[in-house]
């Protein structure tokens, strides 16, 4: 089992749950907002950053995506923006999740609420080859519905 280093920064909230499978087999760990202060409001139309008070060391040949939370993104207007958003293994800062709010009314982030859950996956990187052509295929440059939908 691969491993995920944890800092608690100084404005994290001890009192708060770090991330955390919430089942036996449960794929993504829940990650809470960090918000002393209490709460945020997420206006309409409105993009913020949401702090988790956390910054992580993950292992080499390894990233943590975000993802949303299906309860979060069907019973409110917030989605996690960039999803599935990407923690590299070099990055040391705070973690904080882009939540964007699609509806037409404030939403409200309430101070340790799970905001978002995080997945640990393994990356390949790519070395990048240019050529003058590429191989033929059936599908050739169709795309963007070219399969049709049924």
């Amino acid at each position: 089992m691969s491993s995920i280093k944890i800092k608690k920064l100084e404005n994290f909230d001890q009192r708060l749950q770090l991330p955390a499978y919430e089942t036996e087999l449960a794929a993504g760990a829940d990650i809470r907002a960090n918000l002393p202060s209490g709460e945020l409001v997420i206006k309409p139309g409105q993009r913020v950053l949401v702090p988790t008070g956390l910054s992580f060391e993950i292992e080499a040949g390894f990233e943590v995506q975000v993802r949303p939370r299906s309860g979060l993104s069907l019973k409110t207007n917030l989605l996690v923006v960039n999803s599935p958003g990407t923690i590299d293994a070099d990055y040391r800062g705070e973690v904080k999740i882009i939540l964007g709010n699609f509806g037409d009314k404030d939403e409200v982030i309430e101070h340790g609420m799970r905001v978002a859950q995080i997945v640990l996956a393994p990356i390949t990187q790519a070395k990048f080859e240019v050529v003058q052509e590429l191989s033929d295929t059936k599908r050739g440059v169709g795309g963007f519905g070219s399969t049709g939908t049924k």
